[in-house]
């Protein structure tokens, strides 16, 4: 039975502190993504008064098939993306047992056989971790957003009901955090294809993180969407 051994056995201080590097921005982002205001708030978290006035609209609606559609659309997208997470988990997990192909191909990009082959699978499996965590906060934004649906039914047709504007309320926070949690999973997804350069080395797994990051900072708070979003 194969025996791995512990992380500092077969890595380098350089691919500890890139290992530290990559998870330090994973979270970090995430955090500052979620958390901003005012006129620092991100792309996503604009996005969520934009759902809470579309739910408002829709407990106005009698016939609500169109606002359905739409809940309908959302949860396949977030069903898509675990199903993508789980056959890229396949495919990870494929690789530990090509160890010996995978240096081999990453030699002809970085010249060196120098890793034990027990580095190798850490790397992997650093990878996998976070592909996992992608694929979980998918599955849960699934089921979040067939919560909202449930909701969506349940607000009341009589616009003069007292129940009307909560469940609305309800039903906007909860597919609120259902894109909250979709967007961690998109986010994971990125620092996993970020995570593959460590095969290649820690100043490659440095640099791609920080590529990564810089895309994710960019498209949440310097693009074009957010200036749309913003015009009055």
């Amino acid at each position: 039975m194969l025996e791995i051994p512990t992380f500092l056995s077969v890595m380098t201080v350089w691919d500890a502190a890139a290992a530290v590097y990559l998870f330090a921005a994973w979270v970090a982002t995430g955090r500052i993504i979620e958390s901003r205001t005012g006129d620092a708030t991100s792309t996503g978290e604009l996005m969520a008064q934009y759902r809470r006035a579309w739910f408002r609209e829709a407990s106005l609606r009698e016939a609500r098939i169109f606002d359905a559609t739409l809940l309908s659309n959302l949860r396949n997208g977030s069903a898509f993306f675990a199903s993508a997470s789980l056959a890229a988990l396949g495919a990870a997990m494929a690789l530990l047992g090509q160890t010996d192909e995978l240096s081999h191909v990453a030699t002809d990009l970085a010249a060196d056989l120098s890793a034990p082959r027990t580095a190798w699978i850490v790397k992997l499996l650093g990878v996998i971790a976070i592909l996992a965590t992608g694929f979980l906060h998918f599955v849960w934004s699934h089921r979040v957003f067939g919560y909202c649906a449930v909701l969506l039914g349940a607000i009341p047709n009589d616009p003069d009901s007292p129940e009307r504007e909560k469940m609305a309320e309800k039903a906007a926070e909860l597919n609120i955090s259902a894109t909250k949690s979709f967007n961690r999973g998109l986010r994971a997804i990125y620092f996993a294809l970020a995570a593959l350069a460590w095969l290649i080395g820690a100043w490659a797994l440095l640099i791609s993180v920080t590529l990564t990051a810089f895309m994710l900072f960019r498209r949440e708070f310097r693009s074009g969407t957010r200036a749309i979003l913003l015009r009055k």
